[in-house]
């Protein structure tokens, strides 16, 4: 019996784990796939945003026509962290007959290196890889024989370019989701993935600015994992960055507005002041009342000094987010990815660099957080 285990989130389940399971059965000639959704996956200090039982259960709406696919709570019922050498072992000891698979995609296999007890794991399974995107396997497989003295297995198929992560983001701002229908049916009546605060905040913005705020709050949840940033805060905060934009001063939804203590309306130019009543908008309006997020918004125009990391991160997000173009612009994105502070640095400089050759007004805040973090 030849049998494949597929963990994994699942946070949701969409249409790329789909045709991973069904290329995978076609390719090694599957008896049985198991999805197991994780309790807790080592890799995610946040958790799921959904609960393991709404996971599960779209494990099982997505595999209902896959007659030879199982949705396992496996991981669930044990809690704790979900080890996959712990899952594989006791995968062996129920089927001690059986040729062994597990399922992983390219960017995967990449972290396999770091993951608790690999040795464990090959012990026990075969490694099936896919492609994913732009991320190939085969580049890692003189690497994995060097370093195991084991090879894994390439599957014939690339799968598009789709996370979860991502799909979360679409379906937080309304887009189209790589979802099976049924899945995507599930998480509408349970109104999963979404936050009403959302849409009601790009309801003042213009169709281009909304755009920018999804394009935003698609970067700033890609890097929050690996800054470790909560997504939830780096989503609102990049949704909402923005939503003062477009509302008057004269607005009722902005009576009660001060600017915070210490700044001086007179100061404050007036590409910046939507920083200030986005926070506000925000909070009053939109029922914000997490600190850390009001504050990303508050100075997410012109930075301040010692900026907390969603602060920066959505600094950066907002300048460096797909739609932009300017000078330098690609150097800053790798520096992105890098390391936050090095390139909130290099933003800061080129932002000031860019005001004072156009003659334009330099905020203070926005001085005294470059010569902050040249400092610290």
């Amino acid at each position: 019996m030849k049998i494949a285990l597929f963990g994994g989130s699942f946070d949701p389940f969409h249409t790329e784990h789909l045709r991973l399971v069904r290329a995978a059965r076609e390719a090694l000639g599957l008896d049985r796939v198991f999805v197991i959704p994780s309790f807790v996956a080592p890799h995610k200090r946040w958790g799921a945003v959904a609960s393991g039982k709404e996971r599960l259960e779209m494990c099982k709406i997505a595999l209902a026509d896959e007659k030879y696919a199982e949705a396992s709570d496996f991981e669930l019922t044990s809690g704790g962290t979900s080890y996959t050498y712990l899952t594989c072992r006791a995968f062996r000891a129920r089927y001690p007959d059986a040729a062994l698979y597990f399922l992983l995609g390219a960017d995967m296999l990449e972290n396999f290196f770091r993951w608790k007890n690999p040795e464990g794991i090959l012990d026990t399974v075969t490694l099936v890889a896919c492609g994913r995107g732009a991320a190939e396997v085969e580049p890692l497989r003189e690497k994995f024989r060097s370093r195991f003295q084991k090879d894994f297995i390439a599957l014939p198929f690339t799968g598009r370019e789709v996370s979860s992560r991502q799909i979360r983001v679409d379906i937080a701002f309304r887009k189209p989701a790589a979802l099976p229908p049924a899945v995507a049916e599930y998480i509408a009546e349970r109104g999963l993935y979404r936050y009403p605060a959302i849409p009601a905040a790009l309801s003042l913005e213009k169709e281009e600015r909304r755009e920018h705020s999804y394009r935003v709050a698609k970067l700033a949840v890609a890097r929050a994992r690996s800054a470790n940033i909560s997504e939830k805060k780096a989503l609102l905060a990049a949704a909402l960055h923005d939503c003062g934009k477009y509302v008057d001063a004269g607005s009722p939804l902005l009576a009660g507005f001060r600017f915070p203590r210490g700044v001086s309306a007179y100061e404050v130019p007036p590409p910046v002041v939507h920083q200030y009543t986005g926070a506000f908008l925000a909070q009053h309006c939109f029922g914000v009342r997490d600190r850390e997020i009001l504050d990303a918004i508050r100075y997410h125009a012109s930075g301040r000094e010692d900026m907390t990391p969603l602060g920066k991160l959505i600094y950066l997000a907002d300048l460096l987010e797909e739609g932009r173009s300017f000078e330098g612009l690609e150097e800053l994105r790798a520096l992105f990815w890098r390391d936050l502070d090095e390139c909130l640095l290099a933003a800061l400089r080129h932002q000031l660099d860019y005001l004072k050759r156009g003659k334009m007004p330099v905020y203070g805040l926005t001085e005294r957080a470059y010569l902050w973090l040249k400092r610290n």
